[in-house]
């Protein structure tokens, strides 16, 4: 059995509320074993005989819109990968020394040259990017409520499906579960 971590979009944001029982009890019912919650806001660890990332992907996907009547885009991550999402020197420590917020994105995709020329000239003084494999680092110089980057304004640059966690929340999680 393989470990996973499923980080979910549109859980407990936006008017969407899903309590953490209910949530697990859907991964349950896939099949799915040693089924974990991190905080409320769709972050789930689970044990798959599967190694077929996207399928288990599309196969939560499925059961989330059916049970919930709203799409969830999923993001999964094996328990290897979770240490070097949460490892990666996007930044050096200068620049993280008085940065205010510091997040990683998830998409299904590598971003192909075109979305990354996009995201990167969203760059200003206050946001800053940078794009490793399947995740996108964004440190944020102020407060992320001064600044005009959105999960919504990530998805329309490059084109796919994203959710945004904060670093220190996927490093605990890497910490816990790897």
């Amino acid at each position: 059995m393989a470990r996973y971590a499923a980080f979910l979009r549109a859980i407990n944001v936006g008017g969407h509320t899903v309590k953490m029982d209910v949530l697990k009890k859907h991964f349950e019912d896939l099949g799915f074993s040693e089924v974990e919650t991190f905080i409320a806001s769709g972050n789930v660890v689970f044990s798959s005989a599967s190694k077929n990332l996207s399928d288990l992907e599309k196969k939560i996907e499925v059961l989330l819109n059916k049970s919930l009547g709203y799409e969830v885009a999923t993001f999964i991550r094996t328990a290897a990968e979770l240490p070097k999402v949460a490892a990666y020197p996007a930044f050096k420590p200068a620049e993280l020394k008085n940065a205010k917020a510091y997040n990683v994105a998830f998409v299904k995709n590598p971003l192909d040259k075109t979305a990354s020329e996009k995201l990167m000239s969203l760059e200003n003084k206050i946001d800053r990017f940078r794009i490793h494999g399947r995740e996108i680092y964004w440190l944020c110089a102020e407060r992320q409520s001064d600044s005009k980057f959105s999960n919504k304004v990530l998805e329309k640059t490059i084109g796919q499906n994203a959710t945004i966690r904060g670093l220190a929340t996927v490093e605990k999680m890497a910490a816990k579960y790897s």
